[in-house]
């Protein structure tokens, strides 16, 4: 059994930037692809990054392209997800997946990041 425990949201304004974290516990995360994904109120969740495993290849939404920065740190089994140039719009829960056998099939719990105008 895996846990993800995100962290780093928070209230921000326009343009500002965040830093989200993501711990992971009970599997080794370099061994897996890992997602951030985001889901705002009346909204279907949204891909926003993704980074292979074993390698810093990472993918990202349209909507986060040039703005927003995932990595990790193997060491610590974290991955994390930089957002520059924040925008209303960005204003979601945000939580951590990881890719296993065709799926994202563990989450965590989201953090919530606010972004006003």
């Amino acid at each position: 059994q895996v846990q993800l425990v995100e962290s780093g949201g928070g209230l921000v304004q326009a343009g500002g930037s965040l830093r989200l974290s993501c711990a992971a516990s009970g599997r080794t995360l370099s061994s897996y692809t890992m997602g951030w994904f985001r889901q705002a109120p009346g909204k279907e969740r949204e891909f926003v990054a993704a980074i292979k495993w074993g390698s810093p290849t990472t993918h990202y939404g349209d909507s986060v392209k040039g703005r927003f920065t995932m990595s990790r740190d193997n060491d610590k089994n974290m991955v994390y997800l930089q957002m520059n140039s924040l925008k209303p719009e960005d204003t979601a829960i945000y939580y951590c997946a990881v890719y296993n056998q065709g799926e994202y099939d563990y989450w965590g719990q989201g953090t919530q990041v606010t972004v006003s105008s």
